[in-house]
């Protein structure tokens, strides 16, 4: 049996692709899912945020959150499980604190409607919180912090899932795979930006797994009656995964509930229920973000200081910071276009109602 991990082997498919693959403009390949999102019941405003937002993660290299996503999005639109049209509703909870109800609308245009008077929040108090329940969010996190980062600001978001997640020593999934994402200015370069899952390994990973018949790490996972399994269809039968690092990502789990469900109004994982909406796949939870001014600590050379510390973190050793692949794949893609395997493009097309 091969020790190769699921995420190994996606990668590896994913430079096949590269080679083979159909190249595709990142411009071409944004008009065409907006065609999907328009003709699959959306608003004009949400197909061209959605559209975006989803070709970036396939330019970059995050093909999990990609166009791999695009038929779980249709088929939450046309289950009725989302609303495409959805307009969202911002309250000022405070100087520092937005409220936004997306009205069971996707993540993403809930966000941007609220961005302006949130970053004005930021530079007046040098900090703010923004709070979305009711939301829909089915896309990576880096996306979403990456520009505050741009702009000199250090962000985090948070966002909880479906249940797929047992706590360590438990036998019932509670937790989403709740990731969490950081983005920092670095002086010199891009920001660093990381975006990780409190789970031990990513649900589209077991999915590709059980799909091609291959077994999960050891320790990733249980069965129904809470027994460790390596097999992936097991997980996905009535078992979950298992939080990374025991007990330390399990409170990391339980942290991220706290903070896009309690803390947002959204829902826990554990109280999504799709099951009257078949072919849904977009949880509605809720999302966190705080955004923080680093003028404001009173360093003078904060961007510098991040810069040095990254320069001592690879003299010791790493050889790549967080984000700096997908940069360097952005980079190419944005040259020679986005590969795309010709069934999958056939896919889009004929989703998009094109002949």
């Amino acid at each position: 049996m091969s020790d190769e991990t699921p995420s190994r082997r996606a990668a590896a498919a994913f430079a096949q692709t590269a080679e083979t693959g159909t190249p595709v403009p990142f411009a071409d390949l944004v008009a065409l899912l907006e065609r999907i999102f328009l003709r699959h019941g959306t608003s004009e405003r949400v197909a061209a945020i959605l559209a975006e937002n989803c070709a970036s993660c396939e330019r970059d290299g995050s093909t999990s959150h990609g166009v791999f996503r695009i038929p779980g999005y249709v088929g939450s639109l046309k289950s009725g499980w989302v609303d495409g049209r959805a307009e969202p509703t911002v309250e000022e909870a405070g100087p520092a604190f937005l409220r936004v109800d997306a009205a069971n609308g996707f993540t993403q245009p809930a966000f941007l409607a609220a961005r302006d008077r949130f970053l004005e929040m930021v530079r007046d108090n040098g900090v703010a919180v923004m709070a979305i329940r009711n939301s829909h969010h089915f896309s990576a996190l880096w996306p979403d912090v990456e520009p505050f980062a741009r702009e000199g600001l250090v962000a985090l978001s948070f966002v909880n899932s479906f249940a797929c997640v047992v706590p360590p020593g438990g036998k019932a999934a509670v937790y989403g795979t709740n990731p969490m994402a950081f983005a920092t200015p670095v002086a010199g370069g891009d920001p660093m930006v990381f975006d990780q899952a409190a789970s031990s390994m990513a649900n589209g990973d077991v999915r590709i797994a059980a799909r091609e018949g291959h077994a999960i790490p050891a320790g990733s996972g249980v069965d129904r009656d809470g027994k460790p399994t390596t097999d992936p269809k097991a997980v996905l039968d009535g078992g979950a995964l298992l939080p990374f690092g025991g007990h330390k990502g399990g409170s990391i789990a339980f942290m991220i509930e706290v903070l896009a469900a309690a803390l947002t109004g959204g829902k826990y994982s554990r109280e999504v229920d799709w099951s009257a909406h078949p072919g849904a796949e977009t949880p509605c939870t809720g999302q966190l973000f705080i955004v923080i001014d680093p003028e404001r600590g009173g360093t003078g050379a904060f961007a510098d200081r991040v810069a040095g510390l990254i320069g001592n973190v690879k003299e010791a050793g790493q050889d790549r910071m967080p984000g700096e692949r997908r940069y360097a794949r952005r980079a190419r893609t944005l040259r020679d276009g986005i590969p795309l395997a010709p069934a999958r493009l056939a896919e889009l097309r004929a989703l998009a109602g094109d002949a």
